[in-house]
């Protein structure tokens, strides 16, 4: 074959090329390979996850519509369902994106730009359902779990803070900088009876719940009687706290110091009370991983994420070795420290 033949075979593989329509080849990754594989076992699917697969088609139900897109000539779009498997793998391992991106078969920026949209997503279709501003009557409902429960009355919640630590932010400066020497924002949560650099308390008194607390717009129930206290007057309703909390009329926090009698007996339900809403974030924690180490991603992310897996917890609360529901209202907003 000479040189002009050679050349002349260039020119039609080059046109027949030209003609020949594209075929684009997608990766399905550990999506078609793992998930449809996970679903022949429920428990596995739960231990990855961290929701069953009738929790996992819920939600999908509730979010599918919104993060639906739309197919293009050139490749199929990641599913909805894909959409959401990416993101719990996030909340519940806390892998990088760069982790999760290998697994799956996508970019890193696709990985980041899921994260954010289907955390913010589920925030929106959870949040009214299973987070609503309590009414004068569900605080009653509060108070009388108290004191079934904790034998502490007229009680309306536990409050603390949690810090979540995540990486220096570009250009922050030391805004996100806290006392224990790491940068973080902080999750302030008020949790009910039924649960499974900024200290806290100044964290209450620049959130939106803080404010209504102080200026007295909580749609509180007015002061009742103790039982066993008429003698005492109407008392009013109070959330328990500990001492990074300053005190206040509906706030009360424990006597300090070493206390005997009735001080002590007062500081050991008062204690006994607040402490569901560190046990709240001790299933936080150990549900959603991504809480165990430092958050690689910008705080505006990492407050979606947060608020994300406050909704999701709700899909899924239970004890490990009992059918106890755990049911928690988180009231707490999300706050930069």
């Amino acid at each position: 074959m000479d040189d002009r033949e050679i050349v002349a075979f260039g020119v039609a593989l080059l046109y027949l090329r030209r003609r020949l329509p594209r075929r684009w080849i997608w990766l399905h990754g550990k999506f078609h390979r793992l998930v449809q594989e996970l679903r022949l076992d429920g428990e596995q699917f739960q231990h990855f996850f961290c929701l069953d697969r009738e929790q996992f088609d819920s939600l999908l139900s509730k979010i599918g519509p919104v993060i639906t897109m739309t197919t293009t000539n050139y490749r199929r779009p990641i599913s909805p369902a894909e959409h959401l498997v990416i993101c719990l793998q996030f909340l519940a391992t806390g892998d990088s994106y760069r982790t999760i991106a290998c697994s799956y078969s996508v970019g890193m920026s696709t990985v980041a730009s899921i994260v954010t949209q289907v955390t913010r997503v589920i925030w929106d279709a959870l949040v009214l359902e299973f987070m609503p501003v309590p009414t004068t009557e569900d605080w009653r409902s509060i108070a009388e779990g108290f004191r079934c429960q904790w034998a502490f009355p007229n009680c309306l919640g536990s409050i603390d803070g949690k810090h979540v630590v995540t990486r220096a932010p570009d250009n922050s400066g030391s805004l996100f900088y806290n006392y224990k020497g790491t940068y973080s924002i902080v999750l302030l949560a008020v949790v009910d009876s039924h649960y499974g650099r900024d200290s806290d308390g100044g964290v209450l008194a620049n959130s939106d719940f803080g404010q209504k607390l102080l200026d007295g717009t909580l749609d509180l129930p007015l002061d009742a009687l103790l039982p066993g206290a008429d003698h005492m007057g109407r008392q009013p309703y109070v959330f328990v706290a500990d001492e990074a909390f300053p005190l206040h009329r509906n706030l009360m926090r424990s006597f300090p110091g070493h206390q005997s009698g009735s001080h002590r007996l007062f500081n050991f339900r008062l204690s006994h009370a607040r402490l569901i809403v560190e046990n709240t974030f001790g299933i936080l924690t150990s549900q959603w991983h991504m809480y165990r180490g430092v958050i690689g991603c910008v705080c505006v992310c990492v407050c979606v994420c947060v608020r994300a897996s406050m909704g999701c917890i709700h899909d899924n609360q239970y004890t490990e070795n009992t059918n106890t529901c755990v049911r928690t209202r988180l009231l707490g907003h999300i706050h930069m420290v």
